[in-house]
């Protein structure tokens, strides 16, 4: 084989491994949804020979995904491909196994891809799956600006405080949520809070603007020193101001 032939060769291989496994036409879309209060969804899924299932949710640059497929076929894979790509993966199953965990590079719809290979495709097979997917953080922390130099971190962890602060869930008693703060310059701050049962909620502020996950509805009002947050008609805050901007 001469030296053209080889590498002809080895490209053919190339693409075989990294190019998309389905064509046109051949996609199905399904949107991802959150439950209230949830960070993530656990979908039963179950696709035959060229079938291909796109399961789209909205994120933002900064956050981040995790996703894990669980199956019994040995050629049942997922892609992970970027807002405005139909190609193009950020994750590739096949090269890198069935659970990632990665930092989103930009706004838009995300699209977890689930497939069979070329091989199991062209003989008909099927597979059942149970794919899960999450979405936690919030916006990079280069958009809350920086600190100022006078606001220490808690020691050992990433906020610059940390403590309890009043919360309830559904119709239940008020009660007191942990939570740490992560600030940026005055009036933006990212606000982790816990509710016991384990719930995690993150609040972003930015000046008048107050937003949680994409999937999930948010309302915010304040009154007076403190930020009063209802999310999904369910989860109830009280953020004080002086968390946001310290002192």
């Amino acid at each position: 084989m001469n030296h053209s032939s080889a590498l002809s060769a080895v490209l053919t291989f190339l693409w075989l491994i990294v190019a998309p496994v389905v064509q046109a036409g051949e996609i199905q879309t399904q949107a991802v949804h959150f439950a209230k209060g949830r960070s993530s969804a656990t979908i039963e899924g179950r696709i035959k020979g060229g079938q291909t299932i796109d399961y789209t949710l909205r994120a933002k640059a900064g956050q981040t995904m995790s996703v894990t497929l669980k199956t019994g076929h040995g050629a049942n894979y997922f892609n992970v491909l970027p807002p405005g790509s139909n190609d193009e993966a950020i994750f590739i199953g096949s090269t890198g196994g069935n659970e990632w965990t990665g930092n989103l590079p930009a706004d838009g719809e995300y699209k977890v891809r689930v497939y069979l290979m070329r091989s199991a495709a062209r003989r008909n097979e099927t597979a059942s799956y149970t794919l899960t997917v999450g979405i936690t953080g919030a916006p990079k922390a280069s958009e809350l600006g920086k600190a100022p130099a006078s606001d220490a971190r808690v020691k050992g962890t990433p906020y610059h405080a940390t403590g309890p602060l009043p919360c309830s869930l559904g119709k239940g008693r008020p009660m007191q949520c942990e939570f740490g703060v992560i600030r940026g310059k005055p009036g933006n701050a990212e606000v982790h809070v816990t509710p016991p049962g384990g719930l995690k909620r993150i609040l972003t502020f930015m000046g008048d603007k107050v937003t949680t996950n994409p999937d999930d509805r948010i309302k915010a009002v304040k009154q007076g020193d403190d930020w009063s947050v209802e999310v999904n008609d369910y989860e109830h805050y009280t953020i004080p101001e002086a968390v946001i901007s310290g002192g």
